[in-house]
């Protein structure tokens, strides 16, 4: 499918075979000559954001080192739990097109890549499973995603109550009005996909350190390198701060004002034994007013995945990332409204992260005001690891000077303060 836009969006040759997993810190170089003039780049963050742009970086020819505390695909991470759900029905948000359009491609990068790593034995992390959105009645929400997919040529169906009932017996929703389906939506195994892309960038020749950065010596407008916590520094022409819920502790008062950090909490439900109802491909991931989820997905099976909203604001270094038995009930109550079959369900594991939601609801990918050569990326907004292989291009040919879109600059752009026009 073509995304009508220029070269940012042309895909990158796809990765090398995989290594084995690398344990501890590493510091790997490539022995392939970097192009000409091509800069040193230090990415600050190995999440979504990082890493595929630390790879696409990479790719471009640069020479690049992501430092993190903790690690790719670290259980602290946005990005670092088990599963993520990808679909594109963006008809909410005033920028639903670009973020439909960035969706709908990335689907067919994460099923490129795992059809290029197939061969180095690594687990599929992108699975379809079609995405069903319930509600009593057809909203303009439905409406306008629906003509998203109308200009991008992506396929969807309205589906009625009693199709729905034909299709997956076992879901339940009173008053039902509306359901759309979007088949080519999928669930991709997050942590997984995060340590492949980690990997594949080390094989290409990029680094990877353990270590918590902030900004180091300066002259002018030039930042020169970035502290560690351990004395040490990280020098290099070019920067990328992508942090994720990090960034109101690491900019203070450029990014607290524009970044909140709320807490998501998800639960993976067993299902019985022989049911297979609850698992991929029998069921659609799904969405109904506040609660996303999916099957249990093959070939470990966690469970059935059930998302509900979690606790306020807390620091992403120190919050609990289990969910206390205090807060199970609405997650329960879901089960008993819609899952009936599972309302007594055992829970396997529990999971909470951090959201990092800008305050325009857009992603941000912009020049730090301070510096001439720092960038940051983020505000996720619970959504950007979806796109994760596209917005890690997008920035790459950012930091590069390759992509110039001004329409696109100025959708991600930092504002000149955390309000609605920020």
């Amino acid at each position: 499918m073509s995304l009508h836009r220029r070269t940012f969006l042309k895909a990158a040759a796809l990765g090398l075979a995989i290594p084995g997993a690398t344990r501890g810190t590493v510091n790997l170089r490539s022995n392939r000559k970097s192009q000409a003039g091509a800069p040193d780049v230090v990415v600050a963050g190995a999440g979504a954001f990082g890493m595929w742009t630390a790879f696409h970086l990479r790719r471009l020819g640069a020479v690049v080192t992501v430092v993190d505390p903790y690690g790719p695909a670290n259980s602290r991470a946005s990005s670092g739990g088990e599963t993520r759900g990808v679909r594109s029905a963006y008809g909410d948000e005033t920028h639903g097109l670009l973020w439909t359009r960035w969706a709908v491609e990335s689907m067919r990068r994460w099923r490129e890549w795992d059809a290029e790593h197939a061969e180095a034995l690594l687990p599929p992390v992108f699975y379809t499973t079609g995405d069903l959105i319930l509600r009593e009645e057809r909203t303009s929400y439905l409406e306008r995603s629906a003509a998203n997919w109308d200009t991008l040529d992506v396929p969807y169906e309205f589906l009625s109550p009693e199709e729905v009932a034909y299709r997956w017996p076992w879901i339940r929703f009173e008053n039902l009005g509306a359901a759309l389906y979007e088949p080519g939506a999928g669930v991709v195994r997050a942590r997984r996909a995060i340590e492949s892309v980690a990997q594949v960038f080390l094989r290409d020749g990029g680094a990877v350190t353990l270590g918590r950065a902030s900004l180091g010596e300066r002259s002018g407008r030039t930042l020169l390198d970035v502290a560690l916590e351990d004395g040490g520094s990280i020098a290099s022409s070019t920067f990328v701060f992508a942090c994720g819920p990090w960034f109101p502790k690491v900019f203070p008062e450029l990014m607290a004002p524009r970044i909140r950090t709320p807490m998501g909490h998800v639960y993976y439900f067993a299902t019985p034994p022989g049911d297979e109802r609850w698992v991929h491909p029998n069921m659609p991931s799904y969405g109904v007013p506040g609660v996303t989820g999916w099957p249990a997905l093959g070939p470990d099976y966690r469970g059935f995945r059930l998302r509900t909203g979690g606790r306020p604001e807390a620091d992403p270094d120190l919050s609990d990332r289990w969910i206390a038995a205090e807060y199970h009930d609405p997650a329960r109550r879901v089960l008993e409204r819609h899952f009936p079959d599972l309302a007594d369900a055992a829970i396997n594991e529990t999971r909470a992260c951090h959201y990092d939601i800008s305050a325009t609801r857009n992603f941000i990918i912009d020049r730090h005001p301070g510096f001439d050569n720092v960038w940051v990326a983020g505000g996720g907004s619970a959504e950007a690891f979806k796109s994760g292989p596209v917005i890690g291009e997008y920035i790459a040919r950012r930091v590069m000077g390759i992509e110039d879109d001004p329409e696109l600059a100025e959708a991600f752009r930092l504002g000149d303060d955390g309000g609605e026009d920020g």
